[in-house]
């Protein structure tokens, strides 16, 4: 090969070899960047394979069927259910004030929540309870898990999706059982369901369905927590069905594909490049040691610049790495220049 021609590639590989390493280390600070706002580095699980060392610690894209492990109860009626979360609402037989323009009228009707009728405009004749007996409550699922991990509260809050249940007659306590009475899905102190009086109430019950769900979360111990450091406040998601990390998080890039193996043919690149720039002379020429270190050395240089003032483990590495090259290639140096100096 002509000395020139020689000189033109290694100039042309040194280049490819360190825009290599530039290239894979913005897309690698880019995706940490991005997965910083969510709470630190996601690793994608999938369906919950085998928790490795990597994942504590880091939030991770779980997706699968939510596993009820210990289903909710509500002791007070005795209510269970085979779901993450069973929701009690009660409601009470009141009056409520209607107002269209100037016209005002009142009307009795099931609602969730004390209505203050000493706000009416006619309080007189239409006075109801100030409080409720019996409050509406959520309960969680002791346990509940998708693929290996356990949902904290948070995520079990966040599910998606609501299911009316039937109650258990059989199973309400003796004490309640003298006031209420099962008419369809609800539980009702009415002694006609069809024809409630001022006071009455009824209690329902609402179940989270158990469903195939995806989980961005803070992975700690065996559960599944939202993130203390996420920018967006939030630190974790849930979603119906299976989705793609990039359905989850879609302002987070995906990471370099075989970030190491483009790293070491970044290096090897280089050191060919290094490597056909060597002078001619007798005991240069051709001395791979010294090509090692030279390449080694730029390659390392570049990407430890990427990481300064980002990660002081990987600009660490990196500066590590241009120290071992610059090293080797000072020492081949030395000995190439000791015979020439004798």
């Amino acid at each position: 090969m002509q000395p020139w021609l020689r000189r033109v590639l290694g100039v042309i590989l040194l280049v490819v070899g360190a825009a290599l390493a530039m290239l894979t280390e913005q897309g690698v600070l880019e995706n940490r960047h991005a997965s910083d706002r969510h709470g630190g580095p996601i690793v994608d699980v999938g369906s919950g394979a085998p928790s490795d060392r990597m994942e504590r610690g880091n939030l991770v894209r779980v997706s699968g069927p939510v596993r009820v492990v210990e289903q909710p109860y509500d002791p007070e009626f005795g209510q269970r259910a085979n779901a993450p979360v069973l929701i009690r609402h009660v409601e009470m037989f009141q009056w409520r004030e209607i107002r269209v323009g100037s016209d005002v009228h009142y009307e009795q009707d099931w609602v969730d929540r004390p209505v203050d009728s000493r706000r009416f405009v006619q309080p007189s004749g239409h006075a109801n309870p100030e409080r409720f007996p019996i409050e509406g409550k959520q309960f969680d699922a002791g346990e509940a898990r998708v693929g290996r991990y356990a949902l904290s509260p948070p995520l079990l809050h966040a599910l998606p999706g609501s299911e009316l249940i039937t109650p258990e007659g059989k199973t309400l306590p003796v004490n309640l059982a003298a006031a209420f009475s099962l008419s369809g899905n609800y539980f009702t102190t009415s002694v006609h369901a069809d024809r409630p009086i001022l006071g009455d109430l009824r209690v329902s019950w609402e179940v989270v369905p158990s469903q195939v769900v995806t989980v961005l979360a803070q992975v700690s111990g065996d559960q599944l927590v939202p993130a203390a450091s996420a920018i967006d406040g939030k630190g974790f998601d849930v979603q119906s069905g299976e989705r793609s990390l990039v359905d989850v998080v879609p302002d987070v890039p995906a990471p370099p594909s075989l970030a190491w193996l483009r790293r070491l043919a970044a290096i090897f690149i280089a050191v060919f490049g290094a490597w056909l720039l060597l002078p001619e002379r007798p005991r240069t020429h051709h001395d791979f040691l010294l090509a090692v270190g030279s390449g080694t050395l730029l390659v390392s240089a570049m990407a430890c610049v990427m990481w300064l003032g980002t990660d002081i483990v990987m600009g660490g590495l990196w500066f590590g790495a241009a120290l071992a090259g610059m090293a080797l290639a000072v020492w081949r140096l030395r000995v190439t220049a000791e015979p020439a100096l004798s």
